[in-house]
């Protein structure tokens, strides 16, 4: 097997924090110099893609808003296709504004959607308990993503997963995913790449979010072992990643053997 592509995930693997992974940057500027398609494909949903972009070109990365997938990309596609505009959006408001770009407005009463990203310390009952009302009333449930949890500066922070996962064991209703490990979120960015998915390799510090999720659409899923990573994490998961890096600078490795 041949790896002509390459999806990357950011928190974790690219940086922590705003701190590049040391090396970094030069794996990136390799890949580009090699020729190699690639897509930054990152859950996150606290900042939006431009302001990602901005955050890692300050931490001397040389990347633009368009080569990052995001699954509010994702959503606006979905919301569209739907013909819905009013939404309740728990998230944050750089997130948010990224919608409100987008053509959709929030509405206070009798939201057609309820849809749910990394909003931190604005989770609380009452935001949580008028989604849960809405969702219960009939309104589409959307997860922008289900992660558990990722790295953040101070430590290991709760993300949008345990809130989702509460909103819909309470309303007894599934939330339609749309970051990873949803196999949309992958194949979307292979279309973008122009690469078929079993010749791409997905690079993540999540075992079962990027790795497990890279696998199930028919990518070749390699872990990091930066951020988030956990060897109890990794053993625990049942899932087995293709190859595991000490890190993204150790890039060449991966093509050294599926040549």
């Amino acid at each position: 097997m041949q790896i002509q592509a390459l999806l990357i995930d950011i928190d974790g693997v690219l940086a922590v924090g705003g701190v590049p992974i040391q090396g970094a940057p030069e794996a990136i500027r390799w890949i580009e110099d090699q020729g190699i398609p690639y897509r930054f494909v990152s859950n996150s949903t606290q900042r939006s893609r431009r302001q990602i972009a901005e955050r890692l070109n300050k931490a001397g990365f040389s990347i633009s808003p368009d080569q990052i997938a995001t699954p509010v990309v994702s959503a606006l596609r979905l919301l569209e296709e739907k013909g819905i505009s009013a939404c309740r959006l728990l998230m944050t408001d750089a997130a948010r504004s990224e919608f409100s770009e987008g053509g959709i407005t929030e509405a206070p009463n009798g939201a057609e959607a309820v849809i749910v990203g990394d909003a931190g310390s604005a989770f609380s009952f009452s935001v949580l308990n008028e989604a849960f009302r809405e969702i219960n009333d009939g309104a589409l449930f959307i997860a922008l993503e289900r992660d558990r949890y990722w790295m953040a500066e101070d430590g290991l922070t709760l993300a949008a997963g345990p809130f989702v996962a509460a909103l819909e064991y309470a309303t007894g209703r599934a939330a339609t995913v749309m970051g990873k490990p949803s196999p949309d979120a992958f194949l979307s960015a292979c279309t973008m790449n122009g690469v078929e998915p079993g010749k791409t390799a997905m690079i993540g510090d999540d075992i079962r979010t990027d790795v497990g999720g890279a696998q199930n659409a028919g990518l070749v899923g390699v872990l990091v072992k930066t951020g988030k990573y956990s060897p109890v994490a990794a053993r625990e998961s049942g899932v087995q990643p293709d190859m595991i890096l000490p890190s993204i600078a150790y890039l060449k490795e991966l093509f050294a053997r599926f040549i």
